[in-house]
């Protein structure tokens, strides 16, 4: 089997880069999006248990900061099959040397990067292209009752989104700041 990923750490433990190598020749190109085999080495050991496929129209629009609390905290592989995005995980872990911390990397059509973001983090994104589209493999399914979210704008996480803000929903705009009282999720 011949290695399709090179899986690049980051200075939050267990949040990993995972950048997919492309096969092609004049007709285009094959990139392997997952492999529980070849991903594993990386850290990814849970089922795919959702598949979500998101579409954002405006440059500029903001997504996130969304998690779900345990049992169902969940792990992402997040790719990027148009556009470009800026993504965005914070560690949320509870006895986490890192605990608010977080990281970005730029995923898009042409890098092929991925980010596999373990359970216990926060996930959003800024589009950088309009019509920009991305597959998530979620370990867990959606369960409303326990999903959770940051505000993107929280000045205790500091995010320097790469552009201005053109949209975000009220709902994400809804989640509290982070005050005295936020706890870590427990994992």
């Amino acid at each position: 089997m011949s290695n399709r990923f090179e899986i690049q750490p980051t200075r939050l433990t267990g949040l990993r880069v995972i950048q997919r190598a492309a096969i092609g020749d004049d007709r285009g190109f094959l990139s392997r999006l997952f492999c529980s085999e070849e991903l594993a080495s990386a850290g990814w050991t849970w089922p795919i248990r959702q598949i979500n496929h998101t579409a954002t129209a405006a440059q500029g629009t903001v997504r996130g900061m969304h998690f779900q609390l345990p049992p169902k905290a969940e792990a992402k592989l997040v790719s990027c099959i148009r556009g470009a995005v800026w993504d965005v995980a914070v560690d949320l872990r509870k006895g986490s040397p890192t605990f608010l911390q977080w990281h970005a990397e730029e995923l898009s059509t042409a890098n092929r990067r991925a980010m596999l973001i373990p359970p216990g983090f926060a996930h959003g994104f800024q589009t950088l292209e309009p019509d920009s589209e991305l597959i998530y493999l979620h370990s867990e399914a959606y369960d409303p009752a326990l999903e959770r979210g940051l505000n993107p704008r929280d000045p205790v996480l500091a995010i320097p989104w790469p552009l201005d803000i053109s949209n975000v929903s009220q709902r994400d705009l809804g989640h509290p700041m982070i005050d005295a009282d936020f706890s870590r999720v427990p994992l």
